[in-house]
C-alpha cells in the first residue's frame, strides 16, 4: 500500500476573475526553518521566483544533449523525461516498478548514474564515492541498504562489486580526472556468509580501515576472479539477470555474461594499471584476459547445428 496526500480547498471565484494559489509542501531540519520557509512562500512573487529557477536549473542540466529522430513521442522521452526521471525516481527517490522501498541498490544506482555520464557526470563520481562505504573489507559489497538504518544484505551475487570498476573506468574516460583514484573511503565490516549462506540482512557498520578508490577497485576485481572447471566465472547467487539466482548457489555454475563483462573491465583497466605503474597487475590481469578470451570463445557458444 503507498501512502497519500489528499488537500481539498473550497475557493469562491467571481465572475470573470482570477486568483493564484500556490500549495506549498516541504520539510526542513528545524520548526524555526520550516516556519522561516513557510513564510517565505507565502508570498506568490517568491513562489514564482523559485518556480522559475527550478525551471532554469533542470533545463540547463536536461538540454545538454539533444536528439531530434522523426518520432514525436520519442523526442520527448530522449529529450529531458527520460533523464528527469533518472534522477528524480532512480536516484533521489530510489522507486520504481520493482524497487519502491526506497533502497539503495549497489548495482541499480550505479547503472542509473552512466545515463548522466554526458550530462551530469559529478553525480557519477558522488555515486562512486558513496558506493565504495558498502564495500567490505573482503571486497564484496551489499546488495542493497537503507541509510538510515545502516541494514543491508550482503550476498553472493558475482556481478554486483564488478559494477564499482565499470562505471570508475566510464567516468575517468568522459572527464580525464584520474584523481579520483586517490579519494580514500572506508571499507564496510561484517561477519563473513558462512559456507552454505546465501544471503544475510543484517546491520553493517564502517571500519576503521580505509582504502583509496584505486584499491577498492583491486579488492572488487580480486573477489571476483573466481573462475569455474569450464575458465568462466562463476554466477554464484546470480549475476545481472536476477533470475538465474539458483543456477551457482551450489557453488559450481557459471555465467557467460559475467564472462564477457569482466573481459570488458579488465580491458579498460589496464590504462588505469599503467596509470599506477602497477606492473605487477598489469601482467596478471592480460594473462587472465588471454584465458577468458579462450574461454569465452570456445565454451561461451553453443555450437551445435540446428
Amino acid at each position: 500500500m503507498q501512502n497519500c496526500i489528499a488537500i481539498q480547498l473550497e475557493i469562491d471565484v467571481e465572475s470573470m476573475s482570477s486568483k493564484e494559489i500556490v500549495l506549498s509542501l516541504g520539510g526542513a531540519d528545524s520548526l524555526i526553518d520550516s516556519r522561516n520557509l513557510a513564510y517565505k512562500y507565502s508570498k506568490l512573487q517568491n513562489c514564482k521566483q523559485e518556480l522559475e529557477a527550478v525551471k532554469k536549473k533542470w533545463k540547463d542540466i536536461l538540454e545538454k544533449v539533444q536528439v531530434y529522430t522523426p518520432v514525436d513521442s520519442t523526442n520527448i522521452m530522449l529529450n529531458g523525461w527520460a533523464l528527469y526521471q533518472t534522477i528524480v525516481s532512480r536516484l533521489y527517490g530510489r522507486t520504481g516498478f520493482y524497487q519502491s522501498g526506497g533502497a539503495l541498490g549497489f548495482r541499480d544506482q550505479l547503472q542509473d548514474t552512466l545515463a548522466l555520464k554526458y550530462i551530469k557526470p559529478e553525480m557519477i563520481k558522488n555515486q562512486i564515492i558513496k558506493h565504495c562505504k558498502h564495500q567490505f573489507i573482503e571486497g564484496d559489497v551489499e546488495h542493497w541498504w537503507h541509510e538510515d538504518t545502516s541494514r543491508g544484505i550482503r550476498t553472493r551475487f558475482s556481478d554486483d562489486l564488478l559494477w564499482l570498476v565499470y562505471l570508475l573506468e566510464e567516468y575517468i574516460d568522459v572527464t580525464g580526472d584520474f584523481s579520483i583514484l586517490d579519494i580514500e573511503v572506508p571499507y564496510l565490516q561484517g561477519e563473513i556468509l558462512k559456507e552454505n549462506e546465501e544471503e544475510r540482512y543484517d546491520v553493517y557498520k564502517e571500519s576503521s580501515l580505509k582504502g583509496d578508490i584505486y584499491e577498492h577497485s583491486i579488492r572488487a576485481i580480486e573477489k571476483a576472479l573466481n573462475f569455474g572447471e569450464n575458465n568462466l566465472p562463476k554466477i554464484g547467487t546470480g549475476d545481472w539477470n536476477d533470475g538465474f539466482s539458483t543456477v551457482g548457489n551450489k557453488g559450481k555454475g557459471e555465467s557467460v555474461w559475467l564472462g564477457f563483462f569482466m573481459y570488458n573491465i579488465l580491458q579498460k583497466f589496464l590504462p588505469i594499471l599503467r596509470y599506477k605503474n602497477d606492473l605487477e597487475k598489469y601482467d596478471k590481469y592480460n594473462g587472465i584476459l588471454a584465458n577468458l578470451k579462450q574461454a569465452l570463445n570456445t565454451v561461451g557458444w553453443d555450437r551445435k547445428m540446428v
